[in-house]
């Protein structure tokens, strides 16, 4: 194994969340303000996934006061300390941004019923 593949899987998660598009996440961001640090959390609705490894990454959306915000996680990075998934959505497309045009009911997405 070459140094770079050495060290990726090195920094890869052992534990990585497991999520669709669709579902409805909470996500747990350390943020560092100065000598500082806090976990803010960012609630919406994962509309893609991206690559794979150590740069795959998600994103996130939700509306807040009226306009539309998107944030991408990368999975495997120390900054995103959990992931948990609130609800999960039956979704027909690997990615949703048409979701970015709906505003209200018409953004809702149908949830899945686990039996």
């Amino acid at each position: 194994m070459d140094k770079v593949s050495a060290f990726t899987s090195e920094q890869l998660k052992a534990d990585v969340p497991q999520f669709a598009i669709g579902d409805t996440v909470r996500v747990h961001n350390k943020i560092k303000e100065g000598s500082r640090e806090r976990v803010q959390m960012f609630e919406g609705t994962v509309i893609a996934r991206h690559g794979g490894g150590i740069s795959e990454t998600f994103t996130v959306r939700r509306i807040s006061y009226g306009v539309g915000v998107e944030k991408t996680f990368p999975i495997h990075s120390p900054n995103v300390e959990a992931v948990d998934v609130l609800r999960r959505a039956v979704v027909r497309r690997a990615k949703l941004y048409y979701l970015r045009d709906k505003v209200g009911r018409d953004a809702k997405l149908k949830e899945k019923i686990n039996k």
